[in-house]
């Protein structure tokens, strides 16, 4: 394990307090971005990245990494705090996001020239599918590195998710892991009201998949739901976390309206007070 990675709750909890307050910093500076999902998903991202995966940030091109694929690519802002965090880039850059010229745009790109990015994101639906190629591409060539790919719930009201889902299953890729950000909110509201998703254990399964729900609000739940997936042999594994958008923002928390929604200045101080103040 590096030194910077851990598997103590607390500490994991402060590292993604710290992302949490840095995506506020840079979305206030950007004055535009995605604030409610970024700060949901912030747990996931902090086990995923500080204590889950096998990556080298002095070394971001390695070959035996593992590959992290954000299907879900309006959340830019908590990947690029999280890599920074990491030591993938200087935290200070995070204050470019979204201007012209910067490696940190709207959505993340490969042709930016940011490193520890493997996929240009931004059309919903298509990450799944990208993640199979690599997963079986891995099996082919006898390589052992692993393949997450992020997805956002509203996302999977498309049908590419699916047909996705069937081929994974069909080639047996158990080194491959979705997880689903099931805050039951996107753009227009509540998934179940847009476009209903359940029953969504059942789905997943009737399509071959391992399936796993934690409260992806919980760093401890995170962590064994990783821990779990890794240790099935059979199949692909989908972790289902409930998260809350806006998470660690009590005033926003739940509200589908931060989905797109940057806080305005008389804001920040109030929502960084916040955030410092949730104890673990």
């Amino acid at each position: 394990m590096k030194s910077w990675q851990t598997t103590d709750p607390a500490k994991l909890h402060s590292i993604a307090t710290d992302i949490r307050k840095s995506i506020v910093e840079s979305l206030a500076e950007a004055k535009s971005g995605h604030l409610g999902g970024s700060l949901g998903l912030a747990d996931i991202f902090t086990v995923l990245y500080f204590s889950i995966l096998n990556h080298d940030p002095d070394n971001p091109s390695w070959p035996e990494r593992d590959r992290v694929i954000l299907s879900i690519g309006h959340v830019a802002p908590l990947f690029y705090t999280t890599l920074a965090h990491c030591g993938y880039f200087p935290i200070d850059e995070l204050k470019t996001l979204r201007k012209l010229g910067s490696r940190l745009q709207g959505h993340p790109g490969r042709d930016h020239g940011l490193p520890g990015i493997e996929l240009s994101a931004g059309s919903l639906g298509q990450g799944l599918s990208v993640a199979v190629g690599m997963a079986l591409a891995a099996k082919i060539d006898r390589k052992e590195h692993n393949v997450f790919c992020i997805l956002g719930d509203g996302e999977l009201q498309e049908g590419s998710i699916w047909e996705a889902a069937m081929s994974a299953s069909h080639h047996k890729l158990n080194n491959l892991t979705a997880i689903v950000d099931r805050n039951g909110l996107q753009i227009e509201g509540k998934t179940e009201n847009v476009m209903k998703l359940e029953p969504l254990n059942e789905k997943w399964r009737s399509f071959g998949w391992n399936t796993i729900n934690c409260d992806g609000n919980d760093v401890a739940q995170i962590l064994n739901a990783f821990i779990e997936a890794g240790n099935n042999q059979n199949a692909p594994t989908v972790i289902i976390a409930k998260t809350i958008m806006g998470k660690g923002i009590h005033s926003i928390e739940g509200d589908y309206r931060w989905h797109g929604k940057v806080p305005a200045s008389e804001q920040v101080v109030g929502f960084l007070e916040e955030l410092q103040n949730d104890r673990f």
